[in-house]
């Protein structure tokens, strides 16, 4: 019997077609589960769920921002540079008016405190020269941090009324004031989380 064109062509594919469903069912007996996440709602309903790859995305900052980091990173430099100033200092004052406590003569008051003055001086002199008036108002801010007293309160204390005054004007010209004071939940936010951070580092307490 012969066959035509048409029946030869009819024969290959439907044998075409049986190696195909042979190989599709021969997949499906291989890969025959298919790992679907899902999310159950608090009313029992179940959504399909899927997890994406992290993207990241970089976008160039603005004016505002570049001023913000600006001003941030110039803070923390004078932050780590004054902050071990100010702990020093408060750690000398405090052992100053431990000693003054029971001492109510004038005369050895001043002379109790012109002693530690003088080792002050010989310690830092150098090294608060070469600040600058920035972190001079930084270190005048931590300084109150740590001691509870603004640096004018603390020289009218130990070197009289006249000299605090004095000063007071001379850090005026620089436009500056003596009589700074600390708000850690304020104004000061930024540098209190400096402060912390500085503390962690070191090993400081407050």
């Amino acid at each position: 019997m012969k066959l035509s064109a048409l029946h030869i062509i009819r024969y290959s594919f439907i044998v075409l077609l049986f190696f195909c469903f042979q190989k599709v069912k021969a997949q499906h007996s291989v890969y025959d589960t298919v790992k679907v996440y899902a999310y159950v709602t608090v009313e029992g309903d179940t959504i399909p769920m899927s997890y994406l790859p992290d993207v990241e995305v970089f976008a160039k900052l603005t004016a505002r921002q570049k001023q913000y980091w600006a001003e941030w990173t110039r803070l923390r430099n004078a932050v780590y540079v004054t902050y071990p100033y100010a702990k020093t200092a408060s750690k000398i004052m405090n052992e100053i008016n431990a000693r003054l406590v029971n001492v109510h003569d004038r005369k050895q008051r001043k002379i109790i405190i012109r002693s530690r003055e003088k080792e002050l001086r010989k310690e830092f002199t150098d090294k608060l020269t070469k600040l600058s008036i920035y972190q001079g108002k930084v270190l005048m801010k931590l300084i109150y941090r740590e001691t509870g007293n603004s640096c004018y309160e603390i020289l009218d204390e130990y070197k009289g009324s006249f000299n605090a005054i004095l000063y007071q004007s001379i850090a005026f010209v620089f436009g500056t004031s003596l009589k700074q004071v600390y708000d850690a939940s304020g104004k000061d936010a930024d540098m209190e989380k400096i402060v912390r951070d500085v503390e962690r580092m070191y090993g400081y307490r407050s």
